[in-house]
């Protein structure tokens, strides 16, 4: 009888040990699952953008997925240089930048991926998206022109051309010719009226120059408001953001400028976007995509635009009070893609007319 109730106990002791090996191998996959899941619950975004609504609507879209937004902070053809440099192994899974001349030159370097989106195609309309779906617009903005109330009236004023006039000789402020946002404004030009008369734009730009150009757009609006010139063409997001700034001296600034949309009778004001595209080698594409969806939706739009005074791509989405103001405008009628297109054109004239 001992003998076998030894070999019972035995018995007994050796299931339990068979039934704690297995709950600790079924913990052990659990475990491993979860981690994989996490690893998945996350996007890494590579951006050029430096705007605290920006970080603001990823906080939110955290909150409302559980998805982790890694946020990459870069130059844009530094992030692009990277992206192709870390080849297969890259973390990148969203690029987001402020001019579509980035976004082409992304899509021509092979570093991003069509995705396929009803809610996109629903939320952003075709001209604010690649044609091979590559990339998306977020947000657009104008270039116009700003100028000194106290010494222009807008009726002096008609399109970017007339600022080759000698009327306005050494009154005219530009940034640098290395500035994106100028070298998609000479690219337009260049798709509506060729080669010949955009290298004649630029050309009576330098003649009319009050400086050689320096600084970024808000030096131009300061400059005009100093005296050193009497118009600017600078782009409608940053003086929204010198009239709402917390620095008293940059609202006194903004506050001096008339704002004038050029071309209306003619070809359209120059129209840029910000916009994003999904990483060839991305390792959470399927979370990219919701981030751009819920980036293009009406709450977020609605929230660039009210925080960043920038025109929604939305088109359900209504203007912030300030741009309403302004006034609609007539936007320049080509495919965004030529910005990209005609980039290196575009440089290449800025350096035969001596644009610094």
């Amino acid at each position: 009888m001992k003998k076998s109730f030894g070999l019972l106990l035995i018995a007994l002791l050796l299931v339990l040990a068979a039934c704690g090996n297995s709950t600790k191998q079924s913990s052990d996959t659990t475990t491993t699952k979860n981690e994989k899941n996490n690893e998945k619950s996350e996007v890494n975004l590579y951006t050029s953008r430096h705007y605290d609504v920006d970080d603001g609507l990823y906080k939110k879209f955290e909150d409302e997925t559980g998805i982790k937004v890694n946020v990459i902070k870069g130059e844009a053809d530094e992030l692009i240089e990277r992206i192709k440099r870390e080849g297969s192994a890259t973390k990148a899974d969203l690029f987001l930048t402020a001019d579509v001349g980035r976004l082409y030159r992304a899509k021509e370097q092979g570093l991003l991926q069509a995705v396929s989106s009803d809610i996109l195609s629903k939320q952003v309309p075709e001209k604010f998206r690649d044609s091979d779906n590559m990339w998306v617009g977020l947000t657009k903005r104008a270039r116009i022109l700003v100028y000194n109330k106290d010494k222009v009236e807008p009726e002096e004023l008609s399109t970017y051309e007339a600022l080759t006039e000698d009327v306005w000789k050494g009154r005219v402020l530009i940034r640098s010719s290395e500035n994106v946002y100028n070298q998609s404004l000479l690219a337009s030009f260049i798709n509506i009226d060729g080669e010949e008369k955009a290298k004649e734009w630029a050309q009576g730009i330098v003649n009319n120059m009050a400086r050689s150009p320096e600084g970024g757009d808000r030096d131009q609006a300061k400059a005009v408001a100093a005296g050193i010139g009497d118009i600017a063409i600078m782009n409608t997001y940053y003086l929204g953001q010198m009239l709402n700034s917390q620095d008293p001296e940059e609202v006194k600034v903004a506050e001096q400028l008339g704002v004038f949309f050029p071309n209306q009778e003619t070809t359209g004001t120059h129209v840029n976007i910000s916009g994003a595209g999904v990483v060839k080698n991305s390792k959470n594409a399927d979370n990219a995509l919701k981030l751009l969806e819920f980036l293009t939706d009406e709450e977020a739009q609605y929230t660039f635009a009210e925080a960043n005074y920038e025109y929604p791509v939305n088109p359900d989405v209504e203007q912030a009070e300030l741009l309403k103001s302004w006034g609609d405008f007539k936007e320049q009628d080509i495919p965004l893609t030529t910005l990209g297109e005609n980039s290196a054109k575009a440089i290449m004239i800025f350096n035969e007319v001596g644009w610094k």
